[in-house]
């Protein structure tokens, strides 16, 4: 995975958009009451706010914090593959709760049940959207930009 920060960079970039993207679908798609080819379209508006918010995030707070959480319940001679879910599981952990208040301040009504009903809505989809879609997805996409040898 990134060994370099314009790596990391990269790969934060292209998980935040896919990540973020599908969060939004799943959203609008909760709040009108169902999944209609619109949603993917009605998505990319708040795609373009809530994009670099998960960067900003991702890169100041959750890159960070994330595998110092991991490696309390890892060791590092664990397998590389759960390492990685570890800290997967961890970023999720994290990020989830600071964009489902993101979206709470900027696109709901601002109160706390407005925030916990939300976070409590995302964190499921967010883990599934993380380990089945995005994060297999994300891994190929890099993995043929950065081919190692």
């Amino acid at each position: 995975m990134p060994k370099t920060k314009l790596e990391n960079l990269i790969f934060t970039a292209i998980m935040a958009f896919v990540m973020v993207y599908g969060m939004i679908c799943y959203n609008i798609s909760l709040n009108i009451g169902g999944c209609t080819n619109e949603v993917f379209l009605m998505a990319f508006g708040e795609l373009r706010i809530m994009w670099p918010v998960a960067i900003v995030l991702e890169l100041a707070i959750a890159g960070r914090l994330a595998p110092r959480l991991a490696f309390t319940f890892m060791q590092p001679t664990d397998r590389p593959q759960f390492i990685t879910y570890a800290v997967s599981f961890c970023i999720c952990a994290l990020m989830c709760p600071m964009m489902s208040l993101a979206a709470t301040i900027l696109f709901k009504e601002p109160s706390f049940g407005t925030f916990a009903q939300t976070w409590a809505m995302n964190i499921p989809a967010a883990y599934v959207m993380q380990f089945i879609i995005a994060g297999p997805f994300v891994r190929l996409i890099f993995r043929s930009i950065f081919r190692r040898k």
